[in-house]
């Protein structure tokens, strides 16, 4: 349903602001870090560890979502899963989440209740709940979500500390969400997997403190290519990277799409955005941790090649590009 095809519904300019409000967050089960919930000029979460990990996205309709390729459930999944994956990257776990959301005023109030619907079932996924946010009059749709996060102990995992001889593990998946968008801008809507993984990301929000706790020295989110995001660690870390395309499986699936669409799977596994799998790097073979999988190595210059040699095409997403 387009967000401002009204046909006599109900829309948030019926309702009100405070009316939107009530329905978004009545009945709604908070997580436990939220000592106070919304209703109040501010939330109040446990921070046990004494520090709070905090990170905020901004998704723009037409430029990170469209309600013609994505139902307004699965929209408001991912816009708290891209957050939640920040906060996993940290090796934090997820305590809770702030959303602010600017719409025209004749969206149907429908589809505010199915979007915020998919804010709370990924919210439950990470077991915390919406704490509060604001909203706003807009000609466009725009969704912008705060992340909160709780080390419970563990020093913050950076893109800043990979050392050369390390070793490049993911966990996750790679290149299902680019496939995905390939087969909707072919005005497919299948298979319903690989189309899914574009509408609602999955990230392993679990294996963010898992890699902490083994002692991964780097980490990030891989938001915009693999590739671009181990550019960012290789940056901050002042190394190179060499990833092994024998040791990244590309699945059966996104093989199969790809050939229907004479694409080539490699590469939305190599710069495909938006799968949300986490990227981190480990001083030996040793500490990776179950789930995660070798795909590279850190050596000692800058950049990152593929099988020792410079990926030809871009690496990955840029705004502004």
């Amino acid at each position: 349903m387009r967000p401002d095809s009204t046909q006599g519904q109900e829309t948030v300019a019926d309702v009100g602001e405070f009316g939107l409000i009530r329905r978004i967050t009545e009945g709604r089960k908070q997580g436990i870090p939220t000592l106070l919930g919304p209703g109040d000029d501010a939330a109040v979460v446990a921070a046990v560890d004494g520090r709070v990990v905090a990170s905020t996205d901004v998704l723009v309709e037409g430029v990170h979502f469209r309600f013609d390729w994505s139902p307004p459930d699965q929209v408001g999944r991912k816009a708290i899963a891209v957050n939640l994956a920040d906060i996993a990257a940290m090796g934090a776990v997820p305590t809770a989440v702030l959303v602010g959301l600017a719409c025209p005023s004749t969206t149907p109030v429908s589809v505010i209740d199915e979007l915020s619907a998919g804010m709370w079932h990924e919210a439950g996924r990470a077991r915390i709940g919406i704490i509060g946010g604001d909203m706003a009059n807009s000609d466009t749709m725009v969704i912008s979500v705060t992340a909160l996060g709780d080390l419970e102990g563990r020093m913050p995992i950076t893109r800043g500390g990979a050392m050369p001889g390390d070793i490049v593990a993911v966990a996750g998946r790679l290149g299902w969400s680019a496939a995905g968008l390939a087969v909707l801008g072919r005005g497919f809507r299948s298979p319903v997997t690989v189309v899914g993984a574009h509408r609602a990301p999955e990230p392993p929000y679990a294996a963010g403190p898992q890699a902490a706790d083994c002692g991964a020295t780097a980490m990030i989110d891989v938001s915009d290519g693999l590739l671009a995001d181990l550019g960012h660690i290789g940056v901050a870390s002042n190394v190179a990277i060499d990833v092994r395309t024998d040791l990244i499986e590309v699945h059966q699936r996104l093989i199969d799409v790809a050939q229907a669409l004479g694409a080539d799977p490699r590469h939305w596994v190599l710069t495909g955005g938006e799968d949300h799998a986490l990227a981190a790097t480990f001083p030996d073979p040793g500490a990776i941790p179950e789930g995660w999988r070798a795909i590279g190595t850190v050596t000692r210059g800058s950049g990152v090649t593929v099988d020792g040699s410079t990926y030809e095409g871009a690496a990955g997403w840029q705004h502004w590009r």
